[in-house]
């Protein structure tokens, strides 16, 4: 789909204010930036700059994700559960709380932490908790703007490139 049409469509439909103000202030190079393409998801999730648009992070972006991923353990066995975790950065704490309601939504317990938490306490979590999968909220090293969306496996680490691909496809198939 041409960028001009996904920017009139999500022009349409977003119901953020702050996402909604951002889309109105775009000019052509910003709309064209920002829907040409979707973030690309890989062993390390998503990660990118934070704003309106299908390449950006966003709550948009954060939901699809987070479906794709429901959908892909769904296929896998059943899906009981998620553990979430969350770092400082601008939003973190707002995706985080967006995973976790499109983890409920497909019946399945979110496991949120209730303040910020690293990685490795994530990784644990998993474990200990004996969830389907883990998500953390970080951008990590990368510049104040970025922000990003990391999905470890049941085993508590980082999913490989093979199940990166597989949930990649099944985010694809959800309609943002």
């Amino acid at each position: 789909m041409n960028p001009a049409c996904i920017y009139k469509k999500w022009l349409e439909t977003v119901a953020d204010a702050d996402l909604k103000r951002q889309l109105l202030a775009m000019s052509e190079p910003e709309k064209n930036d920002a829907f040409y393409r979707e973030l690309a998801f890989g062993t390390g999730g998503l990660r990118g700059v934070m704003g309106a648009g299908t390449n950006r992070m966003n709550i948009y972006t954060v939901c699809r994700a987070t479906q794709g991923l429901c959908d892909f353990l769904k296929r896998r066995k059943k899906l009981t559960s998620v553990a979430i975790a969350y770092d400082s950065r601008i939003k973190s704490e707002l995706f985080a709380k967006s995973a976790a309601e499109v983890i409920a939504a497909n019946g399945a317990t979110a496991h949120i932490f209730s303040e910020l938490m690293p990685t490795p306490v994530l990784s644990y979590a998993v474990r200990e908790l004996g969830c389907d999968a883990g998500i953390v909220i970080t951008a990590s090293h990368n510049p104040s703007e970025y922000n990003g969306y990391k999905v470890y496996g049941s085993d508590g680490c980082q999913i490989t490139l093979q199940t990166a691909e597989a949930i990649q496809e099944c985010i694809k198939a959800v309609d943002i």
